[in-house]
């Protein structure tokens, strides 16, 4: 049945139905509902997409997502399949017109007895660059490379620019030796030719790149050339005769010969090259040392869509915020890179560039239309392909779950539902510390992932264990240090103060992944912090990074010493170490052998080739499609290359073929549908220019601090507790916010089931006692040590009486939800109100404030915006505008504000990061008011009131709910609490008569201490 025809997907049990070694003989078809289980008997044409499985539901983002698919985006990549079809006809012809070298090689290549056969996809790509450089000419298709020199005169005029895509894991670096070996050998036969050279500069993303491609050095140990037996085993000496040099791009960045002040440097330079920093030429010599005096160099770009000139004219609409600032930063690193390949073919001179890369696609931001292919792509191996080849893992993404909350499943697009609960980066020098408490969708998705990488574990325990191999693993990739901590810190455990100073291990939530055991971290951890990054970069880590990662790095150090006796291990750099376990992991009798998840601050770098990768959790922004499928590919490299007898059965009858067992690797939290390109994807109309809103350095004296507060508690003098249950007291689990159940499905192949059964096996008492300890810890502790565990019987009795009375469950949900930390929260709040409502004693209300970032400021705004702006005044606001909303009645207010002499400093709370949390219907949520405005009420400047200002418009629920607790909850706790200054709250009905308002409730103030 066609997928979408009943409304139901279409299920495809097997989808590897070509052989890795030999072309694609057919294809699943796609109509315009999407994957079909009709198999096409022909190979599938290059086209302008990479599908993956579809949510259930219709999404809302203005993402593209699967189901936007139809047939008319959908065309042939009309030079690529050209190009393969000349190729084939010469194939099939027996490779006629090559040299004698090509041919030997060639045979060695395809020779059916070698101990392990290349995939073709390997060879069709030397194939193509074979045909392009010593037959086309000859059989009359010159077209190929006018064309390739047109596309390069567009993009890259210095450069000429040859590009095979290949799907990540289909084995690129293999590809990068049969280049070198045929050029080299061919030149070493007949040095005149022209068309060859032996010296060959590689160029790489990161310094882990960088290491992992010595393969392609004859002396390594583990060189491809014997080791793929890339070489007949007579001509393997010769290779020792090529120059070859390995680098990655940060090496092209001209460094600084002297240091000076920047005062200094202005003044001298006088507009001419700065005599500080290195000339073009000093670059390419420090570089391109070990090359010599050779000319004609042959470059391999891996990974080589990072490398780019951007095009000025482009059409592309505008970028705003964070998608500003990574486009920023890609262009600057692409800037680099081509930048120093064009100083190269200056000085050096480069013969051709050989782009390898699984998505060679123009970036957001890159002056072209996102997802076009770069017009140099002469080969074609696709995801797809590779899928149905059985060369790469399946991913399988959530499609569905019992949530049925928003456009998408939960944990398909989670970061838009957490983003905001989560500590940011940039706030001054506050750090997460403290217990971890991650938003309850972020703990539903790890542990509902980790329940399924359970049984990965347990069957490979029982199974590949004895055989000598590494565990899966796991990896997480957050968007700043912060989260990264406070994500590993629940993972692998962490370090509590006790009272009196004496620090605690406390385990990680994640048993498998814990590095806490009978309360002392292990010393080879489990679960690694890695910022790839940093250490991909070749520079030293930041002071931040090597704080938090000072534990992991003394462990490491521990094991090397206890590996290899005799090694200096202090002379290893903390960089280096971590960047040889990150290299390691899933390597036995490596450092990273054991290590079963990692949690990444930033993108993990392509090209890290560990292949036990089988779950992987994404907690940042996914601004491409391209940067989905970079994670995402993370994950599909193979663990087994054993290949089995397969049968399928097609129109034409049951057909066998040597072929690999299908593996999978599920995702949750990367929005990852499909890579459109060249043009599949029509461009918006542009839009209003952005304005930058932002914190004026010259306007620091108009700075506004406020509390960041997670929740409120009461001081009570009781010693004996109870409680008194109400309606507010009832709590009703459902599937809303959090799925029990999820469906992880690939675009072809097994779906699986993802579920929370084992939680729901946890004993109810184990329940009761996490709430008890929670409302112990969250509100009866004075100060930091000062607890009261006297109390703890009294609440865990009390806990229990709640479970049983006022909880409810719907849609097949269990109370042991309420383990997860934000619903454990829930419940001590619902408990906790109860005591206070049967306590008749006096009660003083206080504020409970945020484990991270306590202290908010007006310092840390940045942001881009497309909505109307107005310019705030420079003695007024630390701001630089007021966002609207609306066309009109933010614009007033803030004039009014400006023209209030009462009024010293205000700002509009747009993206400043002062909220309120509040409770409705049972949920706790975050308020956001209108303004925050320092206000001179008779007290003199040295004591202003803080005042909150909400417009309000019409009156709801949730309306009431906010405005209530602003006024009965937050500004009594916080004013109790004496810390922060004074605070009051005001509505304003009408903006036009703001002044009023506030001047009248000024006068009201005067007569009443606040």
């Amino acid at each position: 049945m066609n997928a979408g025809k009943a409304g139901q997907p279409v299920v495809i049990e097997n989808p590897v139905i070509n052989s890795p070694f030999e072309e694609p003989r057919r294809h699943f078809e796609f109509d315009d509902d999407g994957i079909t289980d009709q198999i096409i008997s022909a190979r599938r044409p290059s086209s302008y997409f990479i599908p993956i499985a579809k949510p259930r539901k219709k999404s809302s983002d203005t993402q593209q997502t699967f189901e936007d698919w139809t047939a008319d985006r959908i065309e042939e990549n009309k030079n690529v399949n050209r190009i393969r079809q000349r190729v084939k006809l010469w194939r099939e012809g027996k490779y006629p017109d090559i040299t004698r070298t090509t041919a030997r090689l060639l045979e060695q290549w395809n020779n059916p007895d070698r101990h392990r056969r290349l995939f073709f996809c390997q060879i069709e790509a030397m194939e193509t660059l074979i045909y392009i450089t010593e037959v086309a000419r000859k059989y009359g298709d010159n077209w190929i490379e006018n064309e390739l020199r047109q596309f390069n005169d567009d993009a890259n005029p210095q450069l000429f620019r040859i590009a095979c895509k290949m799907a990540t894991g289909s084995g690129k670096t293999a590809v990068m030796s049969m280049i070198i070996a045929w050029h080299t050998l061919n030149k070493l036969a007949n040095p005149q030719d022209a068309r060859f050279t032996d010296t060959f500069l590689v160029v790489t993303p990161g310094i882990t790149i960088k290491d992992r491609l010595r393969v392609l050095l004859p002396g390594d140990p583990q060189n491809y050339y014997k080791g793929l037996e890339v070489v007949p085993s007579d001509l393997l000496n010769e290779l020792g005769k090529a120059k070859i040099l390995i680098t990655n791009y940060h090496t092209f960045l001209r460094r600084e010969k002297i240091a000076a002040g920047k005062l200094t440097k202005a003044i001298l330079k006088e507009g001419e090259e700065s005599a500080f920093t290195e000339s073009e030429g000093e670059m390419v010599r420090r570089v391109c040392r070990e090359l010599g005096n050779k000319k004609n160099i042959i470059v391999l770009n891996d990974e080589a869509h990072h490398c780019y000139r951007r095009r000025a004219a482009g059409d592309e609409p505008k970028l705003i915020g964070d998608e500003r600032k990574e486009a920023e930063k890609r262009e600057e690193e692409a800037r680099i890179w081509i930048s120093g390949l064009e100083a190269v073919k200056r000085k050096m001179g480069i013969k051709t560039v050989y782009d390898l890369s699984a998505t060679p696609f123009f970036l957001r931001g890159s002056g072209y239309s996102e997802g076009t292919l770069f017009p140099w792509v002469v080969s074609d191996f696709s995801l797809i392909d590779a899928i149905e080849s059985g060369i790469v893992k399946v991913p399988r993404v959530p499609v569905a779950d019992n949530a049925m909350e928003g456009p998408a499943p939960t944990y398909r697009d989670l970061w838009i539902r957490i983003r905001e609960d989560l500590p940011k980066k940039g706030r001054g020098s506050a750090q997460y510390t403290g217990e971890p408490r991650l938003p309850v969708e972020l703990e539903g998705a790890l542990t509902s992932l980790y329940k399924n990488y359970e049984k990965s574990y347990r069957l490979w325990e029982r199974t590949a264990q004895a055989s000598g191999t590494t565990p899966p693993v796991f990896i997480i990739v957050c968007n700043n240090t912060n989260v990264s901590k406070m994500v590993f810190d629940y993972v692998a455990g962490w370090e509590k103060t006790l009272e009196g100073g004496a620090l605690v291990a406390v385990p990680g939530k994640l048993d498998l992944f814990s590095n806490v055991q009978g309360g002392h971290f292990l010393d080879r951890p489990n679960t690694i912090l890695v910022d790839s990054e940093q250490i991909d970069s070749g520079e030293a880590m930041s002071d931040e990074f090597r704080k938090i990662a000072a534990r992991e790095i003394d462990e490491f150090k521990e094991d090397l010493r206890q590996r290899f006796p005799g090694r200096d291990v202090e002379e290893i750099t903390d960089e280096d170490l971590l960047r040889e376990v990150m290299n390691t992991v899933g390597k036995a009798g490596k450092l990273g052998e054991q290590v079963k998840c990692v949690v990444s601050v930033s993108m993990l770098t392509e090209g890290w080739d560990a292949n036990t990768v089988t779950h992987i959790l994404g907690v940042r922004a996914f601004g491409t499609q391209l940067l989905c499928e970079q994670v995402v590919g993370r994950g599909l490299r193979r663990m087994s290359y054993a290949p089995v007898a397969s049968r399928i059965d097609t129109p034409q009858g049951p057909v066998e073929f040597e072929a690999f067992d299908t593996e999978y690797a599920e995702v949750y939290g990367v929005p990852f549908s499909f890579i459109p390109a060249s043009g599949a994807i029509k461009e918006k109309p542009p839009g209003p220019p952005p304005t930058h809103v932002r914190a004026l350095e010259e306007r620091i004296a108009c700075e506004i601090t406020f509390p960041r507060i997670d929740g409120y508690r009461y001081d009570l003098p009781a010693e004996r507790l109870t409680a008194r249950f109400t309606e507010k007291s009832h709590l009703a689990l459902s599937t809303r916010d959090l799925p029990t159940s999820v469906e992880n499905r690939p675009i072809v192949g097994q779906t699986s089931i993802h579920t929370l059964d084992d939680l729901k096996n946890e004993r109810e008492q184990k329940v009761a006692f996490h709430i008890a300890r929670r409302i112990l810890e969250h509100y009866f502790q004075k100060d930091e040590y000062a607890k009261k565990p006297w109390l703890f019987p009294d609440l865990l009795e009390i806990s229990r009486r709640w479970l049983s009375e006022c909880v409810t469950c719907k849609d097949g949900t269990f109370k042991q939800l309420l383990l997860f930390v934000e619903h454990c929260q829930t419940a001590a709040d619902k408990v906790y109100r109860a005591v206070v409502e049967a306590d008749s004693g006096p009660k003083r209300l206080l504020p409970i404030p945020k484990p991270y970032d306590t202290i908010g400021s007006t310092r840390y705004v940045s942001f881009d915006t497309v909505k109307p702006t107005f310019k705030t005044r420079d003695d007024k606001s630390h701001v630089s505008h007021v966002v609207g909303d609306t066309e009109n009645w933010e614009q007033k207010m803030a004039q009014t504000l400006e023209e209030m002499d009462e009024v010293v400093h205000y700002v509009k709370n747009h993206n400043v990061g002062f909220f309120i949390p509040y409770t409705v219907d049972g949920r706790q949520r975050s308020y956001y008011p209108d303004f925050i405005a320092h206000v001179d009420d008779g007290r003199g400047k040295d004591d202003l009131l803080n005042l909150i200002v909400e417009v309000s418009g019409a009156r709801d629920k949730e309306k009431e709910a906010k405005v209530d607790t602003a006024k009965t909850l937050w500004v009594p706790a916080v004013n109790n609490a004496g810390t922060w200054g004074r605070w009051a709250y005001i509505e304003i009905g009408d903006p036009w008569d703001a002044a009023g308002t506030i001047r009248a409730m000024l006068s009201k103030l005067g007569k009443i201490k606040v």
